[in-house]
């Protein structure tokens, strides 16, 4: 049987990996009280017809003072000798508060204050999860089909998860460095394509500029410096507690160099395990001027 626990932040996607989870053929029961817990544990484990063989309880803050009741709870399940998974969906508290704002509604620990307040009265409760969570994911930048593959790959391919999720962002200086990167690379020492006539109003995507772009001795040392760089770093982050790393880099419009050297990037950080996505945040500014096959 596999027993997975999903909780996690108000508002970071623990419904939606739910409906995700019950489209994956697992029996799901969100929200049910603490003491009815192991009771619900027992009997899916007495299951002997295979009925009950894949189950996902939804488990958070609702719970009220139950919460303080769920270790003690887990710690009986693990005495019984019954397995058990914790799912932690968490996002940046700039991502819940914009959600609870599209929402209009309040948060549960809120009241009549401001969403702010409960969202750190929730991470200061539920804290004790996210330690004890064996997959963490961060849903501050994921769009529902990507926390779908992300569900997939874990409970039906079985890969291994780390929870660290690296995203590579490209972006032009011109329109202002995002505002959550961690790290800031400029390349805009590399030779510009928009300065070539051909290769104006392609982007990094197109196969001509990222040869332009890379056929120089500086761009492949750089490419080497900043790949081992980041490795370096990416284990050093998540002994710290870490679960995200944004990678910003950087060139004047965001189309050519950084693109290229972003993918670049993603592409050299492939396979190690960790989550890989690449944005091209500036890459359609000036849309008028770029001529498309």
């Amino acid at each position: 049987m596999r027993f997975v626990i999903v909780t996690g932040m108000s508002g970071a996607g623990k419904s939606t990996a739910l409906k995700v989870l019950e489209d994956f053929g697992y029996f799901c029961v969100d929200n049910l009280p603490v003491p009815l817990f192991i009771k619900f544990a027992e009997f899916a484990a007495g299951d002997t017809r295979g009925e009950y063989d894949r189950i996902a309880l939804g488990m958070d803050i609702r719970s009220g003072q139950g919460l303080l009741e769920i270790e003690e709870a887990l710690s009986n399940m693990k005495n019984l000798g019954m397995q058990y998974e914790i799912l932690f969906l968490d996002s940046s508290d700039d991502v819940l508060i914009e959600r609870y704002k599209e929402t209009r509604r309040s948060h549960p620990l809120a009241g009549n204050g401001r969403v702010e307040d409960g969202i750190a009265l929730e991470r200061e409760q539920i804290e004790f999860l996210k330690k004890k969570a064996d997959h963490i994911i961060d849903t501050s930048r994921l769009l529902t089909r990507e926390l779908r593959k992300q569900l997939e790959d874990i409970f039906l391919g079985n890969v291994k998860f780390n929870n660290f999720m690296v995203t590579v962002v490209s972006f032009g200086f011109k329109y202002g460095i995002p505002r959550d990167a961690d790290l800031v690379f400029d390349v805009r020492f590399l030779a510009n394509p928009f300065y070539i006539p051909e290769l104006k109003y392609k982007t990094g995507n197109d196969k001509e500029v990222r040869d332009f772009v890379m056929n120089t001795e500086t761009a492949l040392a750089f490419k080497e410096k900043l790949t081992d760089m980041v490795k370096f770093l990416i284990p050093n982050y998540i002994n710290e507690g870490k679960n995200q790393l944004v990678i910003g880099i950087g060139c004047t419009g965001g189309r050519h160099r950084s693109v290229t050297l972003a993918n670049v990037l993603s592409e050299e950080l492939m396979g190690l395990g960790y989550g890989i996505k690449t944005e091209h945040r500036d890459i359609g500014k000036d849309g008028r001027n770029v001529i498309f096959k």
